[in-house]
């Protein structure tokens, strides 16, 4: 039978992201491509009591759960986690998605309609730029600097486009890791509030920190969220996810935000799955409420770490194959942004890379035009010795490449 597809489809189908991912998924490749936290620094221990201790305690936790998440873990995060970041959260304003990846989905299918306009950072996430496509978005970019989004160009798109929607993550954005300033952050919130445009402030990664490991830097980088402080009916929807401090297979992230937008997106989650899985929500709990496990804690664990990797990426990229190489020096996240010479053939790049068994993710998929000479680097995936071993083969596939060409 000769499958007739939606037109849709079509962008998943020539995904070059799922082709990547299909490769790195090779026991033998080094993935340097993916947003992979260290498997290693799971708290494996842990999770494995508390989950004894969860399925033999009660056999609900095998059962149906709430659409919206379970409730002490919704608990948990309004009056623990989003409280210490200064977070404010109205009674039914959050709700446990799969992931966070899963609440950009919902969000896009409940608030996006074909040929609404949608402003996004400018490189961004790749997986949002796959949900927007999906739905049928026009996609604007809007450029930044070192400081976040340019608040003028902001103002100048919003005024051509007539958006309904702003994604942005102004802690560590993904992929370029820009850490916006205090200032630009309140420049951006004043806008979109004054032109009725909503925020999605996606915080994956604004735990992942260098400056400092004993303190969240939250005094001088709050939330959007927490910057308009309006706990319904405000302009911003707050998500984040547990995937990239805890473990990723737990696939538990929320959205916060409006009661409005959270009952329609949790409407729309009934129908895509139910809900997410009431098991690993009992197991996080558990583990976050109940266990000996301090989740601030393993965070500054992971910092250290990661922190450590990303200055062995660094001194591995001084090398002579990068000297024509250039990138900005990220404070948190989990990517180094490279700038390739001009004139390179990032895709190709890759065949060669993936040839000596090393992946990375080029640029062009995190921008809106697919244009640009970036490639993406993971440095928290990787051991140090396969983090080694892999920008070694990194810096082999440019030499020859540079030498070909």
């Amino acid at each position: 039978m000769k499958y007739d597809f939606s037109a849709r489809a079509h962008t998943l189908l020539s995904s070059q992201l799922l082709s990547i991912r299909t490769q790195t998924r090779r026991g033998s490749m080094i993935s340097l491509a993916e947003e992979l936290p260290a498997e290693e620094l799971f708290p494996l221990s842990l999770l494995a009591e508390t989950a004894s201790t969860v399925i033999s305690a009660d056999a609900g936790a095998l059962q149906y759960g709430d659409p919206e998440g379970y409730g002490p873990l919704r608990e948990w995060l309004i009056g623990d986690w989003l409280k210490a970041k200064g977070v404010a959260v109205a009674e039914g304003g959050v709700l446990l998605t799969t992931g966070s990846q899963q609440a950009i989905d919902l969000l896009s299918r409940v608030y996006i309609d074909p040929g609404d306009c949608v402003l996004v950072e400018n490189p961004t996430s790749p997986g949002m730029l796959q949900a927007l496509r999906m739905q049928g978005a026009v996609i604007i970019p809007v450029q930044g600097d070192r400081d976040g989004l340019l608040p003028d160009h902001l103002r100048s798109q919003i005024l051509q486009h007539r958006p309904k929607m702003l994604y942005a993550a102004p802690s560590f954005t993904n992929p370029s890791g820009v850490l916006w300033s205090l200032t630009r952050r309140k420049e951006i919130l004043e806008l979109c509030i004054a032109h009725d445009v909503l925020i999605v402030e996606d915080d994956s990664y604004g735990d992942l920190h260098f400056e400092r490991y004993n303190e969240h830097p939250l005094g001088k980088y709050p939330s959007l969220y927490a910057l308009e402080n309006v706990s319904d009916g405000g302009h911003v929807l707050y998500i984040g996810s547990f995937s990239k401090t805890v473990a990723p297979a737990l696939r538990t992230g929320w959205a916060a935000g409006s009661r409005e937008l959270i009952s329609v997106m949790a409407a729309a989650k009934q129908m895509a799955d139910w809900q997410s899985s009431s098991l690993n929500q009992r197991l996080l709990h558990h583990l976050l409420d109940v266990s000996a496990f301090d989740l601030r804690e393993h965070i500054k664990l992971l910092n250290r770490e990661y922190h450590t990797r990303f200055k062995l990426m660094i001194e591995l990229l001084k090398r002579p194959a990068w000297k024509q190489s250039s990138y900005e020096l990220p404070v948190g996240g989990m990517f180094l942004w490279v700038s390739l010479p001009d004139g390179m053939d990032v895709n190709a790049l890759l065949r060669c890379a993936l040839g000596k068994g090393v992946a990375f993710l080029p640029g062009p998929l995190c921008s809106v035009n697919g244009g640009g000479q970036y490639i993406r680097l993971n440095f928290t995936h990787p051991g140090r010795d396969e983090l080694l071993l892999g920008m070694n083969l990194m810096s082999e596939a440019v030499t020859e490449f540079t030498a070909r060409s």
